[in-house]
């Protein structure tokens, strides 16, 4: 059995950068079996779910015999296993804390040619999690480059802890529906992140991001797990965006998982959606 001591430990510096800026690319990766694993996972997803865009894989971690998972999509346990690797949820818990919730994955993959973009945005603005927190693990099942469409970020951008005004889209080629206004940020600091296939970034709830569009000969795909500390309360109750993400989603009967810890608030239910 795993001890603490065997788990990854990021250094000062990448806890420093996560901090200061907002986002990380830890030195930590899956290895190739991981790898692999996943990427076995991520066909058997796209193979089950043929009438749902591949960039809205939402909850893919939520596998239920024979029908969805309550949000429009047909779910593989590996999603879940990945999810719940000790090393990773170590890593979170050095970035937020040692009390670590579970309560979301989402499998975003971009076909070649014709990959959506995701426009700039706030995570924050989609969530019901009160108050707001969320570190996010973006990792790469296969290489994610500027060429087919790699997540950007704009650094220090989550300092103030403020969710800046986002404008509804009523389009079909799009990932997401909300678009940050352009007044809030300068997109020439944006930073590219690329990675290889088992690399990974870690980013802050209020962290403007987004992605181009993957207009290359390669498909790119990255999963976002997300863990909230339990400080914070999933509230079901709350209906951010309601109907205006361009996602299908049910936080009323998303499942959570208290992964490490104990759930300090007393408010998160750990039993709906299991």
């Amino acid at each position: 059995m795993e001890t603490l001591t065997q788990l990854p430990q990021l250094s000062s510096r990448e806890k420093s950068a996560y901090q200061n800026q907002g986002y990380l690319i830890p030195s930590y990766r899956l290895s190739e079996a991981w790898v692999s694993k996943m990427q076995t996972a991520l066909n058997t997803l796209i193979a089950n779910n043929p009438s749902v865009r591949p960039e809205k894989l939402v909850s893919a971690h939520v596998a239920r015999a024979g029908r969805d998972n309550g949000e429009g999509v047909r779910g593989v346990s590996d999603f879940l296993d990945l999810a719940m690797h000790p090393e990773i949820i170590e890593l979170v818990s050095q970035l937020i804390g040692e009390n670590v919730i579970l309560w979301g994955c989402h499998v975003f993959c971009k076909p070649a040619h014709e990959g959506f973009e995701t426009p700039w945005h706030q995570d924050g603005h989609y969530w019901p999690i009160r108050p707001l927190a969320t570190c996010t693990v973006w990792v790469a099942l296969e290489p994610s480059n500027i060429g087919n469409g790699c997540l950007r970020v704009m650094p220090r951008s989550h300092a103030n802890k403020e969710l800046h005004p986002h404008l509804h889209e009523d389009r079909d080629d799009l990932t997401l529906q909300q678009r940050i206004t352009q007044d809030s940020f300068d997109e020439t600091q944006a930073v590219d992140l690329e990675l290889e296939a088992g690399q990974m970034s870690m980013h802050d709830v209020y962290m403007i991001h987004g992605a181009k569009a993957n207009t290359s000969g390669i498909r790119r795909t990255g999963v976002a797990l997300r863990y909230m500390p339990s400080t914070s309360h999933f509230d079901r109750s709350l209906k951010p965006v309601d109907g205006k993400t361009g996602v299908s989603v049910s936080f009323a009967t998303r499942p959570l998982w208290l992964v490490k810890g104990v759930d300090v608030c007393g408010k998160n239910d750990f039993q709906i959606g299991h």
